[in-house]
């Protein structure tokens, strides 16, 4: 009874959509406020509907109800609760429930939050966000339910795919997720300005917490993903240019080039296609992303549907949108045209223009990687693969333009650059950059990668770090306080600016981790067995036993080994090789060892009969800078966002 209650209830939130598109309708042409009111109304109680549809789909799983076929696909009577309550978005239709709660989660706080500031956009964005509602929510009741019946009821459930039973990956959907909804947020504004005729910079401003938090949260789910991969996958990597890695990388370069080019158009009043451009294209490509994970074109761990009607609805469903917005933005160009021309190329305004040129070469890099391979085999036939050799040959250089032009960027003038300026600001960032190359020479290090990374994380660095200097010590002069304290006082009178450098200096430490951690990688793998010893870069490690162990929903065996440097014991390390019970799927669990800033990986991939056990250690120097410096970036975000408002915002 209970999963029934939250099946009808999402069918009315489905009508209710309708209704919600159809009030803002009337609403435009009669001009009556009630009509907009009816629409607020409705997406607040879709919003209702649709908790009650997502707490239904939770206590289902919660009580082992295996009669729901969505519940007794994805989960088991020994599952821990902690993933019994993760597997409702461990498939494809628990999933998409998700993305549609949590989308109209984000509606009816847009609305309510927005309803007396914004009165006149006010049902152009409510008939945006149900539009888009209206198109998840019918594949949700036509297509995709996760409240069918399962008759005959089995005695027990076929368990939840066994890589998803890990604390990161219970994260991880959630957080992408909030990103790539949080994205249609300015997606709504942006189409309310495209029809309404508003195109001034009141969308920008109105939006900008908005996209900010739906950047962090996107950031968050990759991050999150990656670490996942890092330790659960066992191959010591966080990275793998997966097709479905590619799908949430996509939308958050484009989005990070929208975060900055808003900038140019409240500063300059210039740019204004490009930000409506880059922020349809940015959910255009959460769109995207969606198809390729849920329509089932790709393999991977994260993919869920194969069935192909599904797949075509989703993607006559998102060719709908990208036209739709598409044709506004196509009619209202000539309305968007700037009256300010740039002054010069030697300016604040180019690097951004270059900022976002950079930025959409690289997704469009990652798009025909991740796409190239299904359009051969839709065509041809065959199959090509498309790897990490050639996003390393394309992609890696555009990348370390985008950090070349972030150490310039905050510290070039607006309009134009005079010579005088650029050496004042550039001299000594070069000339560290340049240093930085030499020293990491003669230390050995001579990868042509590496060398690019160090200068421009010693010149961005060194810019950034210098501009901290010059203010806290202007604003300490000024106060008769300590630098520090002038650094404090700066940090609050421009809290925007350095929250947003604070940013930066977390993408710099992270990129000093993925350039280590990346070129310098030491792996081998042995066969051994108790007793024996293999050697890794400076560390011996010992195979001590192999032993079975248990847990609630699985059995394994669990390799001891000891790790000595220099005749000294620095830690045991204990890998195993699960099987899960129900599903009778095998894992390779990682054990890992933090040290110097790097960790000391070690798997066990297999264990014969005879006890030989396969064993592959990773040495990753300075991988912990990779997630630290994910966390900086999360502290700036978060700065920014929960920053002092100002009239002017």
């Amino acid at each position: 009874m209970i999963i029934e209650i939250g099946h009808f209830s999402v069918v009315v939130a489905w009508v209710l959509t309708l209704l919600g598109i159809g009030s803002s309708i009337a609403a435009l042409q009669s001009r009556n406020a009630d009509w907009v009111r009816v629409g607020r109304i409705a997406v607040t109680l879709t919003f209702g509907l649709l908790f009650i549809g997502m707490a239904s789909l939770v206590y289902s799983f919660l009580v082992r109800d295996f009669s729901v076929l969505y519940v007794a696909n994805n989960s088991n009577s020994k599952l821990p609760f902690f993933y019994t309550v993760a597997a409702v978005w461990g498939g494809h239709e628990g999933s998409l429930l998700l993305w549609a709660f949590i989308l109209s989660s984000f509606s009816t706080l847009a609305v309510w939050l927005h309803w007396r500031t914004q009165p006149t956009i006010m049902p152009y964005l409510i008939a945006v966000e149900s539009a888009v509602m209206l198109g998840f929510l019918s594949l949700i009741v036509f297509l995709s339910s996760p409240f069918a019946r399962l008759v005959p009821t089995p005695l027990d459930g076929k368990d939840l795919n066994p890589l998803l039973q890990d604390p990161a990956m219970v994260m991880h959907p959630p957080m992408l997720y909030m990103g790539y909804v949080g994205f249609s947020i300015p997606f709504s504004f942006a189409m309310a300005a495209l029809f309404s005729g508003r195109l001034g910079e009141e969308w920008i401003k109105v939006t900008q917490r908005w996209t900010i938090f739906a950047w962090l949260c996107l950031t968050t789910g990759i991050l999150l993903g990656g670490y996942w991969a890092y330790y659960e996958l066992g191959w010591g990597g966080y990275w793998g240019w997966d097709p479905v890695e590619n799908a949430s990388f996509m939308p958050w370069l484009v989005g990070t080039a929208y975060l900055h080019s808003v900038l140019v158009q409240e500063k300059r009043k210039m740019f204004k296609v490009w930000n409506l451009l880059l922020i349809i294209v940015t959910f255009s490509l959460s769109l995207i992303g969606t198809f390729l994970v849920r329509s089932g074109v790709l393999t991977s761990v994260h993919t869920f549907a194969t069935d192909p009607e599904r797949g075509l609805y989703i993607l006559i469903f998102i060719t709908a949108i990208i036209g739709t917005a598409f044709g506004a933005l196509i009619i209202q160009s000539k309305k968007l045209k700037s009256q300010i021309e740039m002054d010069s190329f030697v300016s604040r305004e180019s690097v951004f223009l270059f900022n976002n040129l950079f930025f959409l070469v690289a997704a469009a890099t990652v798009f025909l990687g991740t796409l190239y391979p299904l359009m051969v085999e839709t065509l041809q036939g065959g199959k090509v693969t498309v790897g990490p050799p050639y996003y390393n040959a394309v992609f890696m250089p555009i990348a370390l333009g985008l950090l070349f032009l972030m150490g310039i960027g905050p510290y070039i003038p607006w309009r134009k650059a005079s010579a005088s300026n650029l050496k004042k600001n550039f001299l000594v960032p070069l000339i560290v950059g340049v240093v930085t190359i030499v020293l990491l020479f003669i230390s050995g290090i001579h990868s042509l990668y590496a060398l690019a990374g160090g200068f421009v994380v010693g010149f961005s660095g060194s810019a950034i770090f210098l501009d901290f200097g010059k203010i806290s010590k202007l604003y300490a002069n000024r106060e008769h306080v300590n630098i520090f304290k002038g650094f404090l006082k700066a940090f609050s009178a421009n809290q925007r600016r350095y929250s947003s450098l604070i940013t930066h200096i977390g993408v710099l430490i992270l990129v000093i981790g993925i350039i280590a951690s990346t070129i310098y990688q030491t792996e081998k793998v042995v066969s051994m067995k108790v007793g024996d010893t293999f050697s890794i870069a400076d560390y011996e490690m010992k195979l001590l036993d192999i032993h079975e162990v248990e847990g609630k929903n699985w059995k394994a065996q669990e390799g001891v080994f000891e790790v000595t440097q220099d005749n000294e014991v620095i830690t045991k390390l204990r890998p195993q090789k699960r099987v899960y019970t129900a599903s009778q799927s095998p894992t390779t669990e990682s054990a890992i060892h933090a040290i110097n800033m790097g960790h000391i990986f070690l798997t066990m991939p297999d264990v014969s009969a005879d006890g030989v056990a396969v064993a592959r250690g990773v040495i990753n120097p300075l991988i912990l800078w990779v997630w630290g410096g994910g966390g900086i970036m999360g502290l700036g975000v978060l700065l920014n966002i929960f920053r002092p408002r100002r009239r002017e915002e």
